[in-house]
């Protein structure tokens, strides 16, 4: 099969496609025939070799695919051969043709959902709704900000925030971006290129501020993000590039909360809840991936620059 091979840590070139051994299951694994792989930032940050999560070279990459079951060891009991399933992780990686997996990282994709869509869940529908329920603690009525909703995680969170019935704001780089953050059901979306852009999102809560903040940049937002926060506000922080300088008073006036959060913190136990809403939110309709690029798997380096480009729209995902 072909896979895609890190042998250095460095920028997109490292990415090397690569024929290898096709793999086989042992006992509680099954192989899945990848039809479509995500692409995640943290994808970019463990290539260069400077995330918190550094592999051990050679390595594929990838955590994310959608794909049908292609062979199951023993004890293996939820899946058999043929059937449509999405991934929260591989022992191999998934920028390849094949994934070896252990049970509890394999999840039922519904019919109607595609295998592109399946390889957007695990990450970016993982981490919304992480984020939104298990550490912010959401709750139907309040209104929640989420910064660059137009990208796989922000979209999620918008459709997760609204099936929940929250107030849901958005904000986006582009027309087109602010146009699918419209369509996907926020109820307002500004512009985070403009200046003003916080004194609209206060002004659209007539002051009051918001109970929950979604930030994907924090070293550029969290501070001012602090500023319009209403009593008892949280803003979960999902995404950072750098540092950032608080006011703390901000918080304390507030009795506000600063919440970070990691997908790879989630328990066993919160994985099963995580996966259990989302594929009930893929088999009603509620969530609904928005796949903005398909990149054939020998293009992983090209992949690799657009997802960390401005004006994120919709999940990129490689298709082998």
């Amino acid at each position: 099969m072909r896979a895609i091979r890190v042998h250095e840590f460095g920028g997109p070139d490292v990415l090397r496609l690569e024929e290898v051994p096709d793999l086989k299951p042992a006992a509680g694994q099954l192989v899945i025939r990848i039809r479509a792989v995500g692409v995640n930032p943290a994808d970019t940050y463990m290539r260069t070799g400077t995330y918190t999560r550094k592999p051990a070279l050679p390595y594929t990459p990838g955590t994310d695919a959608g794909g049908t079951v292609e062979s199951v060891g023993s004890g293996v009991t939820r899946f058999k051969a043929g059937d449509r399933v999405y991934l929260a992780g591989s022992v191999t990686g998934t920028y390849a043709e094949q994934a070896l997996c252990e049970e509890h990282a394999v999840f039922p994709l519904p019919a109607n959902a595609s295998f592109a869509q399946g390889a957007a869940m695990h990450v970016p529908y993982g981490t919304a709704y992480r984020a939104l329920f298990q550490r912010a603690q959401a709750r139907g009525g309040e209104t929640v900000l989420i910064h660059g909703a137009s990208g796989g995680v922000g979209i999620a969170a918008v459709q997760l925030a609204r099936a929940a019935g929250l107030r849901v704001i958005g904000t986006a780089g582009s027309d087109r971006g602010k146009q699918l953050v419209s369509a996907e059901g926020a109820h307002h979306v500004l512009d985070h290129k403009s200046a003003s852009h916080f004194d609209e999102a206060l002004s659209l809560t007539a002051g009051r501020g918001y109970d929950v903040i979604i930030e994907m940049l924090s070293n550029v937002n969290l501070g001012r993000d602090l500023t319009i926060l209403a009593p008892r506000g949280r803003v979960v922080v999902v995404g950072s590039r750098g540092t950032v300088e608080i006011d703390a008073r901000n918080t304390m006036t507030r009795d506000a909360a600063i919440l970070g959060m990691s997908l790879w913190n989630a328990t066993p136990a919160d994985l099963i809840v995580i996966h259990s809403a989302l594929v009930a939110g893929l088999e009603n309709g509620t969530l609904r991936p928005v796949i903005g690029q398909e990149i054939p798997l020998s293009e992983a380096p090209r992949a690799h620059k657009a997802v960390m480009e401005p004006g994120a729209y919709g999940k990129i995902v490689l298709i082998p």
